[in-house]
């Protein structure tokens, strides 16, 4: 028998996504503290992909916690 798997509660969603926004940040600072120095543009060009990959995972956290609220 296959059991549904349960949708994760809304404060579940809600720590996730702090977590999410501080890891953003971090590599924020990373990211300048890097590019100050004037180190490996490669790596600089790879942590700003990760930074967009978590902002796309925040927005759609945030899509989900915030309901959809039509005129």
């Amino acid at each position: 028998m296959t059991s549904m798997p349960e949708m994760p509660s809304e404060d579940v969603l809600q720590i996730k996504l702090e977590y999410l926004r501080q890891e953003h940040r971090d590599l924020d600072a990373a990211i300048d503290a890097l590019a100050e120095r004037g180190s490996d543009q490669l790596a600089v060009k790879r942590l700003k992909k990760k930074k967009l990959a978590l902002k796309d995972q925040i927005t759609a956290l945030e899509d989900r916690l915030t309901p959809d609220i039509i005129a």
